[in-house]
């Protein structure tokens, strides 16, 4: 006989969710750990001499800052001057994804939300080298918060890089269900492969 396997709990979804800007650049992938820090990009570890568009280097040039993170696997975007879109910079950022537990520095925490209400937990400011992508909108997921966050920045421009009038498009995370949506303003039925 086979082991029984019970069906997954699922989240609701009218439940809290976070917009946030998608940023066009590439992936980076921060670990810390016991034995140091391990840098990668979304497919791969990456060196300061096998590098992805000198993100290896930046980290190593910012290793204290970045050892501030703590433990675990640090994902976000790696953009700015070179990459993609460009957004007008002149020089390279990376923009933390986790909007729910990360602030930019010099930002006050705010409590991170949780189901059960003993349970307090806050967010933590960023290293001064990191920022964190930009929260668009926040609160119960409905199509509706979706439209506004996407016209917002249709009309008014990215939030990451003010004045850029060609942002990407948005990332719904949902938080009960854990997981994140993106949608592009340009050709968001299409795959990415054919969307360039």
């Amino acid at each position: 006989m086979s082991d029984f396997v019970e069906f997954p709990k699922m989240a609701r979804l009218s439940r809290e969710c976070i917009v946030t800007e998608k940023i066009d650049g590439t992936n980076g992938c921060i670990l810390i750990d016991d034995a140091g820090m391990l840098i990668g990009s979304r497919s791969r570890w990456i060196t300061p001499s096998d590098d992805n568009f000198g993100f290896a280097r930046w980290c190593h040039e910012h290793f204290d800052e970045l050892m501030q993170l703590g433990p675990g696997r640090h994902f976000g975007e790696w953009w700015g001057a070179g990459i993609q879109r460009k957004y007008n910079q002149t020089e390279k950022r990376f923009s933390l994804f986790n909007a729910l537990r990360w602030v930019p520095a010099g930002t006050d925490p705010q409590q991170i939300p949780s189901a059960d209400p003993r349970i307090v937990k806050m967010q933590q400011a960023a290293p001064a080298c990191c920022a964190v992508v930009p929260v668009l909108a926040r609160g119960v997921f409905t199509t509706n918060l979706v439209d506004w966050a996407l016209d917002t920045l249709r009309h008014a421009g990215s939030v990451a890089a003010p004045g850029f009038m060609n942002p990407e498009g948005i990332v719904v995370f949902h938080v009960a269900g854990g997981v994140g949506f993106k949608k592009t303003l340009d050709r968001d039925g299409e795959p990415k492969g054919q969307s360039r």
